[in-house]
C-alpha cells in the first residue's frame, strides 16, 4: 500500500469536487491538517472514514487503497460489509478507549489519595514527631509521585512506547 499514491488520488479527488482542505475537514467534522496529513500520505483515515470518503467521492474503497482508479464499481453487498467492518472498528476503539480511560483514572485516584495521605500527616503530625509518621509520609509522597507521574505517561502514550522499547531490548531487537 502507498501512501503517497494514496494521498495524491485523494487530493485528485478532493479537487475534481472543486473542495479546498479546509471545506472537506468540515463536511467530516474533522481538521483540516488532518485532510493534509492523508494526502501529503503522512496519515491514512480511519477505516469509518475510508468507507465515508468512497461514498462521498463516488468511487471504490479499493479505488481508494490502490490510489487510481478502476473500471468496477462495489457492488451494494460489498459496501454494506465495509461498512460493518467500519462499525465493529469503530466500536473496538471506542471499548478501548474506555478500558484506558479506566485505567488513567483508577491511577489518577491513586496518585491523589496518597497525596492527601501525606498532606495531612505533615498537617497533622508534622515532620520528626515520631519516625512512623516520616516513613508513611515518604512512602505516600513515593506512590502518589508515581502514579500520577504513571497516568501522565499512560495518558500521552508514552507509557506503551517505552514498554514496546524494553520488550525489544530484551528479546534482543533494536
Amino acid at each position: 500500500m502507498n501512501q503517497k499514491k494514496i494521498g495524491s488520488f485523494l487530493k485528485e479527488l478532493r479537487k475534481e469536487k472543486g473542495l479546498t482542505q479546509e471545506q472537506l475537514a468540515e463536511h467530516f467534522n474533522i481538521s483540516d491538517r488532518t485532510v493534509s496529513r492523508w494526502e501529503n500520505g503522512n496519515n491514512m483515515p480511519d477505516l469509518s472514514i475510508l468507507v465515508e470518503l468512497a461514498d462521498f467521492y463516488d468511487v471504490d474503497i479499493r479505488e481508494i487503497i490502490d490510489g487510481e482508479r478502476k473500471s468496477e464499481n462495489m457492488d451494494k453487498e460489498e459496501k454494506e460489509k465495509m461498512l460493518l467492518i467500519a462499525e465493529y472498528a469503530e466500536e473496538e476503539k471506542n471499548a478501548l478507549l474506555k478500558k484506558q480511560f479506566k485505567t488513567f483514572k483508577t491511577m489518577s485516584i491513586i496518585g491523589l489519595c496518597s497525596m492527601v495521605v501525606y498532606i495531612m500527616i505533615m498537617l497533622f503530625i508534622g515532620y520528626n514527631s515520631f519516625p512512623a509518621a516520616d516513613y508513611i509520609m515518604g512512602a505516600a509522597f513515593g506512590v502518589a509521585f508515581v502514579a500520577l507521574f504513571t497516568a501522565v505517561l499512560y495518558s500521552t502514550g508514552t507509557l506503551a512506547k517505552i514498554i514496546a522499547k524494553i520488550i525489544k531490548v530484551y528479546k534482543g531487537e533494536k
